[in-house]
């Protein structure tokens, strides 16, 4: 029999229900559907000539992109304590970084409807 990966998670315990398996498959894949369009609002935010004061969309900008690149790496660690959790018949982990992942937003839009009515040439 193969080794599968990570021998982190499969190493441990037996098979959870598949059923369980694929919920948490959908749940990782939906947060990096998340970070993706987190990605790309900063990317948007960089590339578009917009009439926000030029730091502070910056700074939103620089806020989206760190919070994708945080939901792509909380979808994995949370995708695996989730698996290791089924396998081994112990309570699943708690939310985690959502909390923290709409304060973000919310700091990011604030810099946002800040730089509106601060007004000024974007970036170019």
């Amino acid at each position: 029999m193969r080794t599968r990966f990570p021998a982190k998670v499969y190493g441990h315990g037996t098979e959870p229900d598949p059923r369980f398996t694929l919920a948490n498959e959908r749940t990782f894949l939906a947060w990096i559907r998340t970070s993706l369009a987190l990605l790309a609002a900063g990317v948007a935010l960089l590339a578009l000539d917009l009439p926000l004061h030029a730091g502070l969309q910056l700074a939103a900008a620089a806020i989206f992109t760190l919070a994708a690149l945080g939901a792509a790496a909380w979808a994995w660690f949370s995708w695996a304590a989730a698996q290791r959790a089924l396998r081994i018949g112990s309570p699943l982990p708690g939310l985690g970084i959502g909390g923290g992942l709409a304060a973000l937003l919310v700091v990011a839009l604030v810099l946002l409807l800040t730089g509106a009515l601060l007004g000024g040439p974007g970036r170019g």
